[in-house]
């Protein structure tokens, strides 16, 4: 029996990014560092009905959670990581926690039930409904059959390309990442998009796939800018995410591994999310092709 896919948040950094400084990788994106909700990627649209969603498709073009305006701060304030799985652990319970809180509040204004994921923070190898762990290149996924997030404690500083712990929002980042994909998951939107990618060809079920990761990545980057303040996202921590985002896209796989997205894209979508005044800017399911590509 096939097990449930799993979404990833990237494998390895490719490497290609990490020599560039912070203004040459801002320039590549064509944004202004901390800007003032500049779409990354351009204009996302709007929906075309006016009605609650009702059918699959419409869950993901048209879910109640765009509608419920920017995600609410709680005052998310994270603990420094040290060298230890132990301190990874504190650091990915303590973002988790607000990712809870944050999340709840949301799907609260949207008037949809909400149950938080589990969390399984490894350090041994396992199985999950999804398959084992670690898998080649990917430190965490979210596995939707059990609603569980699985993070590997040293596993996602060995996938990292050596970033140091003190660039904590790259962290950060791959946890708000795969809590994305379990928001998608109890909003309806992963069922459609799964169901995109069983029944279409490769070339469907790639962009379907990029269109679940992306999303994930603006529903990371909206949380992280709504805790801006306190995290805090100072600018070294928002240019050394940028920079590790750029790296792990697929441009480099050949057209049927490209279900991550580009590198560009790949930030671009984080930052649309961080400097998005609200939800509809991660509505990756009506974006134009070459928006997701």
């Amino acid at each position: 029996m096939r097990p449930p896919p799993r979404r990833s948040a990237g494998g390895t950094i490719a490497g290609i990014f990490g020599g560039l400084t912070s203004l040459v990788v801002l320039a590549i994106l064509g944004i202004s560092l901390f800007g003032g909700g500049q779409d990354a990627v351009g204009g996302t649209g709007t929906s075309t009905t006016s009605s609650g969603p009702s059918t699959p498709r419409e869950k993901a073009t048209n879910s109640k959670i765009y509608k419920t305006g920017p995600l609410t701060p709680v005052s998310c304030r994270l603990p420094q990581i040290q060298p230890s799985a132990q301190s990874m652990r504190g650091f990915m319970d303590t973002l988790s926690d607000c990712l809870d809180a944050a999340w709840t509040k949301q799907f609260t204004k949207a008037g949809v039930a909400f149950d938080r994921p589990d969390r399984v923070f490894w350090v041994e190898p396992g199985r999950s409904p999804c398959g084992s762990y670690p898998a080649p290149g990917a430190s965490a996924f979210y596995c939707p059959a059990n609603n569980t997030m699985y993070v590997g404690l040293r596993h996602v500083v060995e996938t990292s390309g050596g970033e140091p712990l003190s660039h904590y929002a790259v962290y950060a980042r791959v946890i708000a990442h795969e809590y994305g994909h379990h928001v998608q998951d109890r909003a309806g939107i992963l069922l459609y998009g799964d169901g995109q990618m069983e029944s279409g060809d490769t070339a469907t079920r790639t962009e379907a796939s990029r269109r679940i990761e992306l999303q994930a990545q603006c529903f990371a980057g909206a949380f992280l800018g709504s805790e801006r303040t306190t995290l805090p996202m100072t600018r070294e921590q928002y240019t050394a995410m940028v920079n590790d985002v750029l790296g792990r896209g697929d441009d480099r796989q050949p057209p049927d591994k490209r279900d991550h997205g580009s590198g560009r894209h790949y930030a671009g979508w984080v930052i649309t999310g961080f400097n998005g005044r609200d939800l509809t800017v991660c509505n990756t399911w009506i974006a134009s092709p070459s928006k997701v590509s």
